[in-house]
């Protein structure tokens, strides 16, 4: 469940003229939010890229993932090994590091105090999809269930993840996991801002170097704040996963179902 409910921050259509942007003729962009164990939804939502970009027509497609792909959902491992093999036979897809895989990637290191903080935050689903069952999980010490989590996780796996981005631009557009840090310029960004950032960020009211792209803070719906929008609609709370197609100055919306809501923001890790 979600840690709080706070009010929403700019989310008004008044605020679509800070948002225009385009990116150079010939390209189009899918960006998918965070997935978080979701694979039915994943599953779904690449079904629909599919079609749209086939209706669409010819262009120099790239599909751009803005990272927690893991974690809280059931099948973590089952994620990861789709978009892993969907990387391999097709070209122009890329990854951002979310801060969840920045834990991972700390657990599968042998970090005992990154797993106790990996279990708070959602990882105990990510550990039950690598085939280590509940009797399992519960009969190990957290030396133990490192240890197991190092011997089931392939390495294939923890290879795809080191081979994440922090940060894509492409045209007017910035693609980050979190955010930025408001004060800084693009190529000045630390990778815990662009992993982990969100009041300082959410809450700027100026502009930005380029539009923001960024999933990390989940929100009912797409949100538009002033230089930003935030895709990450808790797809593994609310079944609604959302990617964000762009093509010259144009922009839409793919999205599997889900329950309806409002623009409230919903904060967790």
């Amino acid at each position: 469940m979600f840690k709080r409910l706070v009010s929403a921050l700019s989310r008004s259509p008044v605020r679509e003229a800070a948002l225009r942007g385009a990116i150079p003729a010939g390209q189009r962009i899918y960006a998918v939010g965070d997935i978080h164990g979701r694979l039915d939804l994943l599953d779904d939502l690449l079904d629909q890229i599919q079609r749209d970009d086939a209706e669409r027509g010819a262009a120099q497609t790239q599909l751009i993932f803005l990272g927690d792909l893991v974690d809280r959902g059931p099948q973590s491992a089952q994620v990861v090994d789709r978009l892993m093999k969907l990387a391999e036979r097709k070209d122009r897809i890329s990854f951002l590091l979310g801060n969840h895989e920045e834990v991972f990637l700390k657990v599968l290191e042998g970090d005992e105090k990154a797993l106790r903080f990996f279990l708070r935050i959602g990882g105990r689903e990510t550990v039950l999809s690598y085939d280590i069952s509940q009797a399992e999980y519960d009969a190990c010490d957290y030396a133990e269930l490192l240890a197991m989590i190092q011997a089931r996780v392939p390495a294939s796996h923890t290879k795809f993840l080191h081979g994440f981005e922090d940060l894509i631009v492409l045209g007017d557009y910035a693609f980050v996991h979190a955010g930025i840090q408001p004060d800084l310029p693009l190529d000045g960004q630390k990778p815990a801002s662009l992993r982990w950032i969100r009041d300082e960020f959410l809450n700027h009211q100026g502009p930005f170097e380029k539009v923001i792209v960024h999933g990390h803070t989940i929100f009912q719906e797409v949100a538009h704040g002033p230089g930003r929008i935030g895709l990450d609609t808790g797809a593994y709370e609310t079944g609604r996963l959302t990617a964000m197609g762009f093509e010259r100055d144009e922009r839409w919306i793919l999205q599997t179902a889900g329950t309806s809501g409002g623009a409230e923001r919903l904060d967790a890790a």
